[in-house]
């Protein structure tokens, strides 16, 4: 047995070498007091300790190695991995914190750092220093795909985006990372990556294996009917029979949670409502994760409603948003509060005399602008844009924020908007129109002459930018009945904290709705631009009206192409927004009054809708 701190560094650094942790800390343990508390045999103890499991004796190993080398980094971030482990948060963020500040530009204690914060929710610390970590070591692809998830979390898409470059080059992910960053992939339309991304993932050990394997094959039937591929989901479905299932363990629940969540989704698709509810409480009876927990409860309040069953339907819809808004304290917790403002912008105005005070610019021909297509959520903008990009003489983006992105543009170089824009020199213009026009050819790099159709439905808010930047672009606004929109909202499940704060309650919902129309009304009124008012009710009335109607607006000679936007929808590969299965089929006047069925829930808010009952032509 060696008897000095060097010896008995040697043999343990030999055991380690040979792949024996047991050893390491059998040495250790056996050393005289003087030799075992030796730097080297400390660091060498530790790190055996977090091999084998002994998680419990390392935070004390790695605090010792921090009080007899205060200065060395190395040890302060192995001090708070430890403690991360035993479930000791506090002392894990002190002690990774004091190793940021001795080593910052470590990637690796930034993310660790990350880690803690994803582990206890703290979803904003935690998308920020993940963000540094890359930005340390842009080829740390573990830093990149945990910042990816962060960002998805905080609604971050361009965070979400930046992060997955090149991921279809990463090597093989561990299954519960690759489970995530297939998800991710999915939201942001990269089915192919995705697909790949679940093909190479790499299996656990064991009896483990299996449970892994059900879970994957789950995930790649959420990704084929996400992307309208029903026929590929159904082949992919009949690899995890539910009986399958009785052969798990009983600490199996996320493949379970995952199966049954498949079987629902399809079961959707294919109007059996019975089955898809049933699966979905199953759902709820077992899960505790707030985003589990919230998705089954939306699936099951669309099959309750589908059924006819509008109390059972409230009811999921109440445990949803209770969900949500865990969620969103998380994120955002300023916008938990019942007077929180989710819509900041509403208070972004321009009024007539500050219009009047606006500088002349060269700007754009109505061909040479985007056609954006604006309205609340769920108002029929999605099926408007795939009318649209029907057309071979248009293209659309999905729903990007590229709008939002200039006006974070302008404050960061110091402008105010929109009081700045009054003052806004040809120079800075046409900047802003090259980045605008160099996120959008990012996206679409084949547009070439076609012209883009900008949806972003929250571009309503946006107008002074809109019309500083593009005073002759056309804008088609959308219009619905009010209750059937806040309807529709309330039973979706929105990846933004801010709508998921927004949509917490109808209340809620119909001050939302009522400031964002507020202001929006506003603005066409200042501003004058060429709007058409673009109705669902009239639309999915008398299609064949609506058509040329929409083609005269945006002056196309033949707009005859746009009615043919279901077969398009179906043939594209993918469509981001909620309604991507609805635009594949026909138009239908089915969710027309819809909200009739849930009317006794509306009472105590049509007196804040009444203004636009009348404004737009509706009635309670």
């Amino acid at each position: 047995m060696p008897t000095s701190a060097d010896d008995l560094a040697r043999s343990m650094t030999a055991a380690w070498n040979a792949g024996q942790p047991d050893r390491v800390i059998a040495l250790a343990r056996s050393a005289q007091a003087d030799a075992a508390d030796s730097e080297p045999v400390l660091a060498l103890l530790g790190l055996a300790q977090q091999q084998t499991g002994g998680n419990a004796e390392a935070p004390e190993t790695f605090a010792q190695l921090s009080r007899l080398r205060p200065e060395v980094s190395v040890y302060w971030n192995n001090l708070g991995l430890a403690c991360r482990h035993t479930g000791d948060f506090a002392a894990s963020e002190h002690a990774l914190l004091k190793a940021k500040s001795l080593a910052p530009n470590d990637a690796e204690v930034h993310y660790n750092l990350g880690l803690l914060y994803i582990q206890q929710h703290r979803w904003p610390l935690a998308r920020d220093v993940l963000l540094d970590a890359v930005h340390l070591a842009p080829q740390f692809v573990e830093a990149r795909l945990e910042a990816a998830h962060a960002c998805h979390v905080c609604g971050n898409i361009e965070g979400e985006e930046a992060m997955l470059e090149g991921a279809d080059a990463w090597p093989p992910q561990p299954a519960g990372q690759a489970l995530v960053l297939a998800s991710i992939l999915s939201v942001l339309g990269r089915l192919e990556i995705a697909l790949k991304v679940l093909a190479q993932a790499r299996l656990p050990e064991g009896p483990a294996a299996e449970s892994m394997r059900l879970r994957i094959t789950a995930q790649r039937v959420a990704l084929h009917e996400r992307n309208n591929q029903l026929d590929q989901a159904r082949r992919e479905l009949q690899q995890v029979p539910l009986d399958a299932l009785d052969a798990l363990g009983a600490g199996a629940v996320d493949a379970r949670i995952d199966v049954w969540r498949a079987h629902a989704v399809m079961a959707m698709r294919e109007r059996r409502h019975e089955a898809a509810a049933a699966l979905y409480q199953r759902v709820l009876d077992v899960a505790k994760d707030p985003e589990v927990v919230s998705i089954a409860a939306f699936g099951l309040a669309a099959a309750h409603d589908r059924l006819g069953q509008y109390r059972d339907a409230w009811k999921a819809l109440d445990i949803a948003h209770a969900m949500q808004m865990q969620i969103a304290r998380q994120v955002t917790p300023e916008l938990s509060v019942p007077d929180g403002q989710p819509l900041p912008m509403v208070a972004r105005t321009v009024d007539a005399n500050a219009y009047a005070s606006w500088k002349p610019l060269a700007s754009p021909s109505m061909l040479q602008s985007p056609v954006f297509v604006i309205g609340f959520p769920r108002s029929g903008t999605t099926l408007l844009e795939q009318m649209l990009d029907a057309h071979p003489g248009f293209r659309s983006m999905d729903e990007r924020g590229y709008v939002y992105q200039l006006i974070e543009r302008m404050e960061h170089a110091g402008q105010r908007y929109p009081a700045d824009l009054a003052g806004l020199t040809q120079t800075e213009a046409d900047q802003l129109r090259a980045v605008y026009w160099r996120l959008v050819e990012h996206t679409l790099p084949d547009l070439g002459q076609r012209r883009l159709i900008d949806k972003n439905p929250l571009n309503m808010l946006c107008l002074p930018l809109i019309l500083r930047l593009f005073p002759a672009a056309r804008i088609l606004l959308c219009l619905r009945h009010p209750c059937d929109v806040l309807l529709s909202c309330y039973m979706q499940s929105f990846r933004s904290p801010a709508f998921m704060a927004m949509c917490s309650s109808l209340q809620r919902l119909a001050r939302g709705y009522a400031d964002a129309f507020g202001q929006c009304r506003r603005h066409l009124e200042v501003f004058k631009p060429q709007v058409l008012e673009w109705r669902y009710e009239s639309v999915v009335g008398d299609f064949d009206a609506a058509v040329p109607r929409l083609g005269r607006f945006l002056e196309v000679e033949d707009a005859s192409p746009m009615a043919g936007f279901a077969r398009h929808a179906r043939a594209k590969p993918f469509i981001a927004t909620p309604s991507y299965a609805r635009v594949t089929q026909p138009v239908t006047a089915a969710a027309v009054g819809r909200w009739m069925n849930y009317r006794e829930r509306f009472e105590p808010v049509l007196p804040i809708l009444q203004p636009w009952f009348e404004r737009f032509g509706y009635t309670a």
